[in-house]
């Protein structure tokens, strides 16, 4: 599992782990009961304290996108196919906004960030 933390984001560290999983899942990069690194390994790799590690995995547990098997460890949960679609509209939707907020900062208008976007979508099938 490839990730990749940026302290100096303002991001907590947790959320960061979080995001870049629930992409790796919803993108089907981990595919359903794939396992994901141990609390320990990836913490570790990371050079993060794994308790950052520990909570980023509860939550991911709780959201219903990993999976705990007692004694072997976490993997990559199955999703229904209405699960998926949520939960792809609502990655979309925040890719979107971060998308917005850095054009914003840039000084794009509505209208040009709007005409990017839509040359962006016309190479969608």
């Amino acid at each position: 599992m490839l990730l990749q933390i940026d302290t100096h984001s303002g991001i907590p560290i947790y959320r960061q782990i979080m995001d870049q999983i629930r992409y790796q899942i919803l993108a089907e990069i981990l595919k359903p009961g794939d396992p994901l690194d141990s609390v320990r390994e990836l913490a570790r790799s990371l050079k993060v304290n794994p308790m950052t590690v520990s909570k980023a995995y509860a939550y991911l547990e709780m959201e219903g996108l990993v999976e705990r098997q007692r004694g072997i460890g976490l993997f990559a949960a199955e999703l229904k196919p209405e699960d998926k679609l949520s939960r792809h509209t609502q990655l979309l939707s925040e890719l979107l906004e971060k998308a917005a907020a850095d054009a914003a900062l840039l000084g794009i208008s509505r209208e040009q960030f709007l005409t990017l976007a839509g040359k962006a979508a016309s190479k969608l099938k």
